[in-house]
């Protein structure tokens, strides 16, 4: 309760201060488009960004509300022209400063959230301070009622006292939902943010679909298709000298033998590296599991999965932990590793933790940003921790990759409760609860099977009322579990 109150004096205080930038906004308005000072609008929108990102975080800090961030993105930066020019419609200019500050000035200005934020900034006095005051002047008033010293006022002050802790604790989570009526982005916006993550991720996609095609044509070529030719001229060799030295025609073609089993090893490296067979045909646990047999490193696979992801989730899964494995025998310096592989909810959710001396970053090598690459185009992230001297922790999440059962995101004992509330509930609702009130009713003397009507006259109506109310309870209990794991569920995949 006192966390309630020092967060809604807290959240009085920021009013105070947004009342303050408030009034500063509208001066600097007033100079930007009275006086035509332009040039100052720019900082006074990133400003109030600011302000409403700070807003942001503190809602999500103190009441749970998530608020995603509605801007548009920014624009690329003006590029000059063969002649060093810079071209802005007709007008042409030496450096980039006019053209650039006019990209960012329509940037902001035809945001629909930069006008979203002033509107918030300007209300938040009224509607932020009566919602975070009110316990406060709940106590203060109903101080006033309990020093009054008269029966009924002292009543009413208590009253309102036991209220204000109430709106103490309900206070940080109304404003920060006041917060997100202004601040979160609009459908529109959020609908353009998922069109621009598509085309992103679109693109990823086909760049890494055409490195892979590269990939594989280089390794056919330099490795299978090269050892193929040498095979071709040492036969054409062997069938010249087959007749005039079979010792040396023997001699190459037991080299043709030699070349033809490192060509399939090499084929079958290239399919490894497509699709590898284990993984269709075991799954990505045991695919995992025979990756690490074929590791010179020591590495432990824990895999907890309800179900198989689907194939092209299942594919990227593979190759992320490769890559993760292999950035861990060449460039850490690791001896083991372990591999856990589980779950949240539907989310497939990849660990890979080694014992090498850290210091990856993703902005220096290839290999990581092509992890991320691969998983952008379901959705995934990579969270990587790698301090100097280690150990370097990789983990992999992407969303809606299981079908999983609502109910398992329960505790054991809430799954195990709602099991027997939906199985059992019948029993003290109907037979030992509703029929034999109806019998008692209308006074049937029939008293079969019914706990209720053996006990004596008093205790009959609270015992038959007890069963109904066990019986509705289970119903409740068992019906907002189920509730629960569905809410878990929708917040696990969103």
């Amino acid at each position: 309760m006192l966390t309630g109150f020092a967060r809604s004096l807290a959240l009085t205080f920021i009013t105070g201060v947004n009342m303050l930038l408030a009034v500063l906004i509208l001066f600097m308005h007033a100079l930007c488009f009275g006086l035509g000072v332009v040039f100052l609008y720019p900082a006074t929108v990133r400003l109030v960004r600011v302000r409403a990102a700070q807003a942001r975080d503190l809602a999500k800090a103190w009441s749970g509300v998530q608020i995603a961030t509605p801007y548009r993105p920014a624009p690329p930066p003006p590029m000059p022209g063969r002649d060093g020019w810079y071209r802005e419609g007709v007008q042409r200019y030496r450096t980039s400063l006019i053209p650039r500050f006019n990209l960012d000035f329509n940037w902001v200005l035809k945001d629909p959230a930069t006008w979203r934020d002033f509107a918030w900034l300007l209300t938040d006095p009224l509607v932020g301070l009566a919602i975070a005051a009110a316990p406060l002047f709940m106590i203060g008033g109903g101080a006033l009622l309990v020093g009054t010293g008269r029966p009924l006022e002292i009543v009413a002050g208590l009253l309102l006292l036991a209220a204000s802790f109430w709106a103490a604790a309900e206070a940080p989570g109304l404003h920060g939902r006041w917060t997100r009526l202004l601040l979160a982005p609009t459908a529109k916006a959020r609908l353009a943010g998922e069109v621009r993550h598509l085309n992103r991720t679109r693109t990823d996609a086909v760049d890494s679909q055409a490195a892979e095609l590269r990939r594989i044509e280089r390794d056919l070529h330099d490795g299978a298709q090269a050892r193929l030719v040498a095979i071709g001229m040492t036969l054409g060799a062997a069938e010249e000298l087959v007749e005039k030295d079979p010792a040396a025609a023997k001699a190459l073609i037991a080299k043709v033998r030699e070349a033809s089993a490192a060509s399939l090893i090499e084929l079958r490296q290239v399919v490894r590296g497509i699709h590898p067979p284990v993984l269709a045909e075991r799954g990505l646990g045991d695919a995992v599991r025979a990756l690490a047999l074929d590791s010179p490193l020591d590495i432990t696979v824990r895999v907890d999965l309800p179900t198989q992801p689907e194939a092209p989730v299942e594919s990227a899964a593979y190759f992320v932990i490769s890559e993760l494995l292999a950035n861990a025998g060449r460039h850490s310096g690791a001896r083991a590793v372990t591999v856990d592989i589980s779950h949240r909810g539907p989310a497939l959710r990849i660990t890979v933790t080694d014992d090498g001396y850290g210091g990856a970053d993703p902005s220096r090598g290839s290999g990581l940003r092509g992890i991320e690459r691969r998983l952008a185009a379901f959705d995934g992230v990579l969270a990587l921790h790698s301090p100097l001297g280690g150990p370097t922790t990789a983990m992999v999440e992407i969303p809606r990759a299981l079908a999983v059962d609502p109910c398992s995101v329960l505790p054991q004992w809430r799954r195990t409760m709602m099991n027997i509330s939906w199985g059992l509930f019948w029993l003290p609702l109907f037979p030992q609860g509703l029929v034999p009130a109806f019998l008692k009713l209308f006074q049937v003397p029939e008293r079969s099977w019914f706990l209720a009507l053996y006990l004596p006259a008093g205790l009959q109506w609270p015992v038959i009322l007890g069963m109904i109310s066990l019986g509705g309870g289970m119903v409740a209990f068992a019906a907002r579990s189920l509730c629960v794991a569905k809410r878990a569920e929708r917040e696990a995949i969103a």
